[in-house]
C-alpha cells in the first residue's frame, strides 16, 4: 500500500544531516533552489535496502516528513539544496548552458561502505535552468529510472540507483494530463563531462573542479603534481577513459541502449546515469535504436562505443589547460590517452564475452564475432542465447533450438564446444559459471512497457512484481518463466521509447 498524505511543510528531519561540499567549494557551478510543493503527495515506492546503506530510517522516509523531503517540497534540515550548472554536447551539438532544469541536489551523505554518495531530485520542479520548460517529471519516466537502474544495479553494473518515486498530486501536461512524480537518485556523484565542459569556460574554476573530481572518485591521484609530463589531471582524464571503456563494454554485454548519450549524460564516476528513452535488446541488433528523437541512429545500440570515445574526447579539451601550458603538448598527451580507448574497450569486451561464453583465458575474437554473425543474421534473442548455451552443455538442446536452427549455428557449436574441452574443465562446471554471469531477467521492453501503463493508473501491482523479478536476475525460479520471453514481433515494431521531459 503506497503511503499517502495531504501536503503540510514537514519539518526536513528525514535526511537531517547531509552535507554539501560540492556547493561549498564549488559555488559558481550551483545555484540555490527549492522544490516546488507537491499538492497531494503519495510515496509509490521506496528502496529499504539502499536507505539502509544510508542509514535512513525506513520508517521516517514513509511519513509525512519524509515524504515531504523526498518530494522536494522540504528541504532537509541543514541541506541547502542546489540546481546544479552544467553545459553539453547533444547530439553532437553544443549547448553551453544546460543544467539541472527539473532537478535538485540535496546534499551528501556517506553511507556504510564509507563512500560519498549524492542525493539529488528529479522533477521537483523550475529552476533557473528550466528553459521554459515546468520542471516536473510523471510518473511513468520516474519508474522507468526507478526499475531499469535497479535492474542494472542487480546485473553488476555501475549505475546510479534509486531511493524512491513520490506522486506528487500534480497533474503535469505532457501526452495531455499524466500524473506527476519526483524520483530521489542517489549517485557516487552528479559530476559529468558536461560540468567539466561549463566549468572550461568560466575559467579558473576548471582546476578546483578537476581537485574536486579527483579527492571525490580517484584520491590516489592526489599524491601527483599538477605539473610535469604525468601530472594528476592527465592522470584523471586516463582514469575516466579507463571506467568509460569498461562501462559501455557492460552495457553491450548486457544488451542496453542508453538512447541518449549526450555529454552531459556522461559521468566522471564511471557510473551509468540518466535512463531516458533506454531499452534492452530482445533481438540482437546492432542497429537498434528505441529513441523517439534519434532520427539519425547516432545513438544505436552498436555505435555505444565509438559515442563514448567521442564524449571523451570532448572531456579531454576541458582538460587542455590544466594538462599542459604548451596547446600542442597538451594535445600530444591527451591523443595518447584517447587512442588507447578502442583497445581498453576491446579488452573488457573481450573478457566478458569469454566469461559469457565459459571460456578460460583469451577468447577468440573470431568466436565471439561468428557468434554475433549468426545472432544478427536469426535475429536471435540475446540474453536467452547464453543461458541456452549453458542448458545446450548440461544436455539439454531444447531452448537453444528454440530460438536458432541447428544447421545455422551447429558449426560454431563444435567449435566452441572443442575451445571449452582444451580447457579442461567440465561441462556442468562451464555451464554453471554461465549462469552466474548471464542473467535470466532483464526488464524486457513490452512487460516494462505494460507495467508502467498500469502504474500511470496508480495500479503498482505489475511494476512491483518487474521489480522483484529483475532485481534477482541470474536466479532461476519456475513461476517467473513468463519474464524470460521476448517481446512479440509487433510489439518490437512499433515499441519508442521517450525521454520523459
Amino acid at each position: 500500500m503506497a503511503a499517502h498524505h495531504d501536503f503540510t511543510a514537514g519539518t526536513g528531519a528525514a535526511l537531517a544531516g547531509l552535507e554539501s561540499t560540492f556547493a561549498d567549494e564549488l559555488g559558481p557551478l550551483t545555484v540555490p533552489w527549492q522544490g516546488a510543493d507537491a499538492p497531494d503527495s503519495r510515496l509509490l515506492v521506496v528502496n529499504e535496502q539502499l536507505a539502509a546503506s544510508l542509514q535512513l530510517d525506513v520508517a521516517e522516509l514513509r511519513g509525512a516528513d519524509g515524504i515531504g523531503v523526498l518530494s522536494g517540497s522540504t528541504a532537509p534540515i541543514g541541506a541547502n539544496p542546489v540546481a546544479m550548472a552544467y553545459a553539453g554536447h547533444q547530439f553532437g551539438s553544443y549547448a553551453p548552458i544546460l543544467g539541472d532544469g527539473r532537478a535538485l541536489l540535496l546534499g551528501e551523505r556517506v553511507n556504510t561502505a564509507g563512500r560519498r554518495v549524492d542525493v539529488h531530485l528529479k522533477g521537483s520542479g523550475r529552476t533557473p535552468f528550466s528553459r521554459g520548460g515546468d520542471g516536473y517529471a510523471v510518473v511513468g519516466p520516474m519508474l522507468r529510472e526507478y526499475l531499469v537502474s535497479e535492474a542494472m544495479h542487480a546485473l553488476g553494473n555501475p549505475t546510479t540507483r534509486a531511493l524512491s518515486v513520490v506522486a506528487t498530486g500534480r497533474q503535469v501536461r505532457r501526452n495531455g494530463a499524466e500524473p506527476g512524480a519526483v524520483l530521489a537518485r542517489v549517485a557516487s556523484s552528479h559530476l559529468r563531462v558536461g560540468t567539466f565542459e561549463y566549468a572550461a569556460r568560466q575559467g579558473e574554476i576548471v582546476q578546483s573542479l578537476a581537485d574536486y573530481a579527483i579527492v571525490r572518485h580517484y584520491p590516489e591521484l592526489a599524491e601527483l603534481p599538477r605539473t610535469g609530463a604525468h601530472n594528476r589531471y592527465l592522470g584523471l582524464f586516463e582514469a575516466v577513459v579507463e571506467v568509460q571503456a569498461s562501462l559501455v563494454a557492460r552495457w553491450m554485454l548486457t544488451g542496453f541502449v542508453h538512447g541518449v548519450m549526450n555529454t552531459d549524460n556522461t559521468t566522471i564516476s564511471g557510473e551509468t546515469i540518466d535512463y531516458g528513452p533506454c531499452a534492452f535488446l530482445d533481438a540482437f541488433d546492432p542497429a537498434a535504436v528505441f529513441s523517439s528523437i534519434d532520427h539519425g541512429g547516432r545513438y544505436a545500440f552498436g555505435n555505444q562505443p565509438a559515442v563514448m570515445k567521442w564524449n571523451m574526447a570532448r572531456f579531454a579539451e576541458t582538460l587542455l589547460r590544466l594538462i599542459d601550458s604548451t596547446p600542442d603538448t597538451a594535445i600530444t598527451a591527451v591523443t595518447a590517452v584517447l587512442d588507447t580507448f578502442d583497445e581498453r574497450y576491446a579488452g573488457h569486451y573481450a573478457a566478458g564475452m569469454g566469461a559469457k561464453l565459459g571460456v578460460t583465458g583469451s577468447t577468440d575474437r573470431a568466436l565471439i564475432d561468428d557468434l554475433l554473425t549468426v545472432l544478427v543474421e536469426r535475429r536471435v534473442d540475446w540474453t536467452g542465447t547464453f543461458r541456452a548455451l549453458a542448458d545446450e552443455l548440461r544436455g539439454n538442446s531444447a531452448p537453444l533450438d528454440a530460438l536458432v536452427p541447428r544447421e545455422h549455428i551447429g558449426a560454431w557449436l563444435e567449435r566452441w564446444r572443442r575451445i571449452l574441452a582444451e580447457q579442461g574443465r567440465g561441462e556442468v562446471v562451464t555451464a554453471n559459471a554461465m549462469d552466474r554471469v548471464n542473467p535470466l531477467y532483464i526488464p524486457r521492453n513490452h512487460q516494462l512497457d505494460a507495467a508502467l501503463r498500469a502504474a500511470a493508473n496508480l495500479d503498482l501491482a505489475p511494476f512491483e512484481k518487474l521489480l522483484e523479478v529483475v532485481t534477482h536476475p541470474f536466479e532461476r525460479r519456475d513461476e517467473w518463466i513468463d519474464y524470460t520471453v521476448a517481446a512479440p514481433q509487433s510489439f518490437s515494431e512499433e515499441f519508442q521509447t521517450f525521454c520523459g521531459t
